[in-house]
This record gives C-alpha cells, structure tokens and sequence, in this order.
C-alpha cells in the first residue's frame, strides 16, 4: 500500500489505545522515591497506558528501549515524573518531583486495580476473541482531570495531527521541564499549570492552530480548575455533569476526560466521527451506522460500554478508508 493511502489515526482509532513498550532489561534505580506493585492480574503496560499517549511525540509520556514508561504529570502536590517497568510479574516504579509521593500512591489506580473486567461479558465472537487476546487490558485511572480535559478539547472538530501538534507546541513552550533524569533528547515536560494556560496569549493559540473556540473553552475550564478536578473523585455520570457544566465542553469531550480520570468503563463516546461507523462494521456489517444505531449495538454492553468499544477498535476490524471526512488546516497561516 503506498503511503498516499496509508492509513491515518483518527480519534477512534487511537483510542484503541495501545502503544509500544519494549521487553525491556533492569535498570539501575536513581529514583528519589520506589515502589514495587505485584498487580493481582495480567498487566499489559502498552495497553493500560497507551490512551493517555498523545501522539508519537508527546512531551509528557514517553516509552524507553528498557521496557519503561514514563509520564510527566501537574499532580495536587506539584510537578511529577514516574517512570515505570514491568520485570518477573511485579511493576517497579520510581518518582521524582514535588509530586512523587501523590504518582506513587495512585500508581494501583493508574495500573487498573479498581477496574473490574470480571463485570464484562462479551455477547460477540469478534469481542471475545479481541478479550481473550488482550488479557493485560485494564482500565486506566490517573485521578487528574485537567491533563486529559485540556487535550481533548484541542482535539474538537479537528484531525489528530493538529490537535497533537497543538498540545506538543504549547506544553514544550508554557510547561515546565520534566524533574528527575527523564529519557535523554526525550525533553519531556509537565503541563503548564492553570494560571499559565490562562496567561498564554491570543496570538500563541493561532500559532499552535488553536482557534478561539477552543481556546475560550480552555480558559473557562482552567478558571474553575479546582472544581473540576473534583470531578476524579466521582462517579463517571456525575464527572460528566461536571464538565459539561462549562460552556464548549460536550457529551464527547467529558467521555474522552473521564475514560481516563475516572476508568469510567461505561462511558462510551457519543459525537465522533469515525466510531460509529467502526462499531458499525464490525458488529453489523454497517459502516455508516451513527450515534443512535452505535448505541443500540452496545446495549448488551451497558454498564461496559467504553470497554467494548475499546476491544473493537483492538480488534483491528476497521472498513476500508474512503476518503477524509475532515480535512487538516492551519489557522496560523490564515
């Protein structure tokens, strides 16, 4: 297949969210703070961690020949680095920053030991397969709402391209660098803080392609910034109230928060642009299905909704590309 027709990562198709991470082979702790997890279940890292991966080159995860992940995050305590690996079944993590002690008392919750796969039960053989394949899969929880909020409001209305380069821009400009010794030329760094995303100005978001819809949306959620990191501590249904509270953030935007910030596992996408016609396909041989005909296809699902819809996109079961139904811009340009 030439690279003309090659295909392009859509929002639905990176949420199938699953990225690389090497074998890996031990490496000499430097670390301020350790710990070891034994997680009580089969743990795929690529798999649990790869949705809060905003594209190839974003500045706060990265994943390192020696099997680790690393991930940059704006934690209640401060800025934080944690780097983790999974050796002999038992997860190592090592902390640096003012938020180390917060990264490393989450790290369960971020390795998926409050979700409950036992609670899914697949009612398709394509879903069945795709689960009895992926037995590492577990639903994240990072306990931060802004850090999954803000890149997915870059991400409305636009190709992930742009919104990837959006969040890579203005995190490497207005973030701060990442503590501890984090991977060499990764220049890794931690989120700007909110007073900062709220002191960006007007002309910096046009250069990032950022329009002001977006923008206002942000600088609305970062003004209440408090409040909506609230949101973690609830149940998915009332986190999304919460965010859809502030004008510009919708039913897509608080699902694409919550998967993340809560593990919600039934918070299903609705307002995509591909995920219908992928769910679609796959379940019922309809790739122009949308939000309703999704829906009803996920019904046996309630309750797991999110987790289906992630085994499908897992699946790799995708109709074939047509042509773009958005095409990119650049509004620094304009």
């Amino acid at each position: 297949m030439s690279s003309r027709f090659a295909p392009r990562p859509t929002h639905a198709t990176v949420r199938g969210g699953e990225t690389a991470v090497p074998e890996g082979v031990p490496r000499q702790s430097t670390a301020a703070l350790t710990r070891t997890w034994q997680p009580p279940f089969p743990l795929d890292l690529g798999l649990t961690l790869g949705p809060l991966r905003r594209g190839p080159a974003d500045p706060t995860f990265r994943t390192t020949p020696d099997g680790s992940v690393w991930r940059a995050s704006r934690t209640p305590q401060g800025a934080g680095t944690l780097r983790v690996a999974a050796r002999g079944g038992a997860v190592e993590a090592e902390a640096w920053g003012p938020g180390a002690a917060w990264l490393l008392d989450q790290l369960p919750a971020l390795l998926g030991e409050s979700d409950d796969p036992a609670l899914f039960t697949p009612r398709h053989r394509l879903v069945a397969a795709t689960a009895h394949r992926r037995p590492g899969l577990r639903l994240t929880r990072t306990g931060l709402v802004l850090e999954s909020l803000i890149p997915s409001i870059l991400e409305q209305k636009v190709t992930t391209d742009e919104a990837y380069r959006a969040w890579r821009l203005l995190v490497r400009k207005y973030g701060e660098p990442a503590p501890g010794p984090t991977p060499a030329q990764a220049r890794m760094h931690v989120m700007p803080d909110p007073r900062t995303w709220s002191l960006i100005p007007s002309w910096e978001w046009h250069k990032a392609g950022v329009d002001n819809k977006r923008a206002s949306t942000i600088l609305r959620a970062v003004a209440r910034a408090s409040r909506l990191e609230e949101a973690a501590s609830m149940g998915p249904l009332q986190a999304q109230a919460r965010l859809e509270l502030i004008p510009g953030i919708g039913p897509w935007t608080s699902a694409e928060t919550v998967q993340r910030s809560n593990g919600a596992p039934d918070a299903v996408t609705v307002g995509d642009v591909h995920l219908p016609g992928i769910i679609g396909h796959a379940l019922a041989d309809n790739r122009n299905a949308d939000d309703t005909e999704m829906l009803a296809l996920l019904t046996p699902y309630k309750g797991q909704r999110h987790r289906a819809a992630r085994l499908i996109l897992l699946s790799g079961k995708t109709p074939p590309r047509r042509t773009p139904k958005m095409p990119k811009t650049n509004i620094a340009t304009w």
